[in-house]
């Protein structure tokens, strides 16, 4: 990953070539001023003005290109009272639908990606009032299992849908909540996606509801009673969510009312959790198509790992979408749970990042991000590479030192006491393949084994 010196020397270089005329402008004003012409000293304002922009550009593109997280970025007011299980994410509306279409679950059998191709570059692209662009909201090709009533047998449609980049995880997931419209004359039914409502049937955004007697249930990952208030919802105009949390004492009493017969059923019939991700997840995974950072072991420095430089982790407690986008995913508004390796208590963090496609659509399994901190903790800077190898976006593999190759399953436990033990010996692995033949690696092999026992990994036969 590129630092924040190189990318700050870049972003100032272009902006002294996109600024090169305010120095002559500052020089010819000082010397007309100096030579008694009146007009010198307005050039020479405009030329100062210009060039004491250069640096300011390049820092203001710099915080907005690199994922930094500094002490300027630390929520001060208790972190808005998230609990570490919470997720809030601010999706976009999808539209209402007729009054006579039917929401119901549908489950995801097969999706691949069709095409999502920007024309953007690494700029960043901006737009007024469209919160999903159409150039940059993946076109996904799915295959969906549509259940139109409890124990009715389902039907299949197969179709494109463009999908918000925030919602990408329910596809994933395999567990979307449509509007199935009534049949026109002959026609077959018309399913269109209510993404929204998907990512809360999915489990990737986390649901409570607090009771008119002041108790909260945690409803995440129950399909059955989610769509019994989706469907309440839908039926009285929209129920605010407030995060991710449904108050029925903010409510009007009939719908509470309703709201709290659903709750009775529910403890009265216990819903068994749905798994975080239904079966067949390889064959809906978009992931790999889509644009973000190949994951690895990342690079580390060992200067930066003399100076104390380390690992942490952090964690993902709300994400908000705006209308800035790179090819490579949308700017949203992050907040974020940090834990010091140190055993300090954690800190919260709200940060505007550019976060890559490919990682939120496994949203739904990890909210955890890699953090390098630097030398004396002044800063932490979001490392994607490693972020979507823990994530299991990318799937890593150890070389033992005799040439036979570990597979490692997606999210395996021995992945970030891996990470950990390249970083504090300065060692640099960008790849998923952690190779320990090499002189290099000879050092941390032995402790890299004993990683792999502890988690349960043994060799295979296969030489690399």
């Amino acid at each position: 990953m590129r630092g924040f010196a190189g990318t700050f020397v870049g972003h100032l270089v272009f902006a002294a070539v996109c600024f090169s005329v305010a120095p002559a402008f500052l020089v010819v004003g000082y010397a007309a001023w100096h030579d008694g012409a009146r007009w010198g000293w307005a050039v020479c304002a405009l030329g100062a003005a210009g060039t004491a922009l250069i640096p300011v550009v390049a820092l203001t593109s710099t915080r907005q290109d690199f994922p930094r997280i500094t002490r300027g970025d630390l929520v001060r007011a208790g972190g808005g009272g998230y609990g570490d299980d919470t997720f809030v994410v601010g999706a976009p509306r999808s539209a209402p639908g007729p009054a006579a279409a039917r929401l119901v679950r549908a489950d995801v059998v097969e999706a691949s990606l069709v095409s999502y191709s920007p024309e953007g570059g690494a700029t960043f692209t901006t737009y007024g009032g469209d919160y999903a662009p159409a150039e940059f909201t993946p076109v996904v090709r799915m295959r969906l299992r549509v259940h139109p009533a409890e124990g009715a047998d389902g039907f299949d449609v197969t179709d494109e849908w463009r999908v918000p980049s925030l919602c990408l995880s329910a596809i994933t997931a395999g567990r979307l909540a449509v509007l199935v419209h009534p049949p026109g004359t002959g026609g077959p039914e018309k399913v269109d996606v209510h993404w929204p409502r998907s990512l809360l049937l999915a489990g990737t955004r986390t649901c409570r509801v607090v009771g008119l007697d002041g108790r909260t249930a945690d409803v995440t990952r129950q399909p059955h009673r989610q769509l019994a208030q989706m469907r309440i919802s839908r039926s009285v105009g929209g129920v605010e969510m407030v995060g991710d949390t449904i108050d029925l004492r903010r409510l009007d009493p009939e719908t509470a009312a309703r709201y709290g017969a659903v709750a009775d059923h529910a403890r009265a019939v216990p819903e068994e959790r749905a798994p975080v991700t239904e079966p067949g997840e390889e064959a809906r995974l978009p992931a790999d198509g889509l644009p973000g950072e190949e994951g690895g072991f990342g690079t580390a420095g060992r200067r930066w790992a003399r100076h104390g430089g380390h690992l942490v982790r952090a964690r993902f407690l709300e994400m908000r979408g705006r209308t800035t986008f790179q090819d490579h995913g949308p700017v949203l508004d992050t907040v974020l749970r940090i834990r010091p390796a140190d055993g300090t208590p954690p800190f919260v963090a709200a940060r505007r990042l550019t976060v890559p496609m490919n990682y939120l659509a496994v949203l739904h399994h990890t909210r955890e991000v890699v953090l390098v901190v630097g030398p004396g903790g002044r800063s932490y800077d979001v490392d994607w590479s490693r972020t979507v190898l823990l994530a299991g976006v990318t799937a890593a593999t150890v070389v033992t030192p005799d040439g036979r190759a570990v597979p490692l399953p997606r999210r395996s436990a021995a992945l970030w006491p891996l990470m950990n033990l390249l970083a504090s010996h300065g060692l640099s692995n960008p790849g998923p393949v952690l190779d320990l033949r090499g002189h290099r690696t000879s050092a941390v092999a032995g402790a890299a084994l004993d990683v792999l026992r502890a988690a349960g990994s043994t060799p295979t036969d296969h030489r690399a």
